[in-house]
Order: C-alpha cells, then structure tokens, then sequence
C-alpha cells in the first residue's frame, strides 16, 4: 500500500473562494490538530488554489495567505485557475469580460474596485484594471506570483484541478493542472500517484486509489474541507458556517 514517510504529515486545504471566515476557523482547527501531532513530525500545509472570487471576503483571504509565515508547518500555495483569471486580467484589460463571468467581480468589490459589466466599453475595463493595479498590496501580488502549479511528496501529487491521465508529469501543461475535470475524473487509469486535488465541487469529499477531492463548493455550500495525510490514511477536516 502506498504511503508517507514515517513521521510525515501533510495538510491540504481545497477551494476557499473568498471564504475568509471559513478559512481562518479551518486553519485554527489545522493548528491545534498540529500541536498535538508527535514531537519530530515533519508537518506541511498545502493550499490547492481558488482563494479568490464568488466571496467578497477574497481580498481577506490573500491577506491572510499572504502572512501565514508564522504557521506551525512547513508551507506550499498552489495556482488555481481563478488566480490564473486574475493575473491574466492584470496583464491584460481584455481579459476582464472573461473573468468576470467566473465570479471575479466578487474579488474586485473586495479590492474597493466596481466591477464593470461584461459588456462594459474597454476603456472602462481598462480603468477597473488600472484601479485593481493600484489597490493591490505588493504583498499581495508577491503571494500570486509565486503560487505553484503543483507539489509531489511521493506518493501524493498535489494540483489545483487534476491530471491528464493521457500524459506523464513532466508532459502535464498549466492548462491541464488548472482547468481538467471530465478526463481526469472519469479515468479508470491507474496513475503514478494519487493526486489531491479541488476545483470540481463535491457534496462529500471522495478518495479512492486514484485521487482525493477536498472542493466542497464552500462559497455555495459553507463548508470548507481539508484532509489530513499520515502514512496510508485519510483524515478529512471540515468547518461549517
């Protein structure tokens, strides 16, 4: 059976979307489950992505990501495609329409930015761009900068979306570990590792052989879920609203 190393801990946390408050009770049960953990275990949190849009707590939730230095573990923030929707606005006013319509207006009220409507004229998205730009901590802006489009400890990958199952690691593209649902999920291939992922909601978190799936939809739901991952079990942690 495939397992961690003795004494390894990981902690991975799926989809916040602007769950500010969701997030902070979430990491407080994460700290006090790691307090107890046994003197010399090695712990990690990793974070799977999609900390922004749908919740006006967005802009919160980066703060509190951004300074999450003094954490008991070891730290790991990935890339969702949310964050890939917003720093693609940032480049590029074009892209706004976009990424309005997956809920990125909810991140731009949380920055003090109105947002345009989709069909709004370019100069005004070009405006709510240049506004975004300027209401931005650079804390912020290092934090997703530097997000990570995947993370392995052996046997576990951790993505924001999944894999092409088609495809080895080193051939998986951003587009693939951001965006995939159907081919990955519905694949009956058995995979080099099991893969922890968020980004497709989920009523009950799922695990099987292939994959574990912590998106419990928490902007819709009010529940936000986690999973604890110690040699060869599965602990899932939730909070609720």
């Amino acid at each position: 059976m495939r397992a961690l190393p003795p004494g390894v801990r990981i902690y991975a946390v799926g989809d916040v979307h602007g769950q500010s408050d969701l997030l902070a009770k979430l990491l407080k049960q994460i700290s006090d489950d790691v307090a107890k953990a046994p003197v010399g275990t090695l712990t990690m949190l990793v974070m799977l992505g999609d900390y922004i849009d749908r919740g006006l707590g967005s802009r919160e939730v980066i703060e509190i990501l951004s300074k999450l230095s003094g954490f008991p573990t070891r730290l790991r923030f990935l890339k969702g495609n949310h964050e890939q929707a917003m720093l693609a606005f940032l480049d590029d006013a074009a892209a706004g329409p976009v990424w309005i319509r997956h809920g990125g207006g909810e991140t731009l009220a949380s920055y003090g930015v109105k947002p345009p409507a989709p069909d709004a004229p370019d100069d005004i998205w070009e405006a709510a761009r240049s506004a975004l730009l300027d209401a931005i901590p650079a804390h912020h802006m290092r934090f997703l900068n530097e997000l990570e489009l995947s993370v392995l400890i052996e046997p576990y990958l951790f993505v924001h979306a999944g894999v092409d199952p088609d495809k080895p690691l080193e051939a998986q593209n951003e587009q693939d570990l951001l965006w995939i649902r159907d081919k990955f999920l519905h694949s009956s291939r058995q995979l080099e590792y099991i893969v922890v992922h968020g980004h497709t909601p989920e009523h009950t978190p799922f695990r099987d052989e292939r994959r574990i799936g912590i998106d419990t939809g928490a902007y819709i739901t009010g529940v936000l879920t986690a999973v604890r991952l110690e040699a060869d079990t599965a602990h899932f942690m939730q909070v609720r609203r």
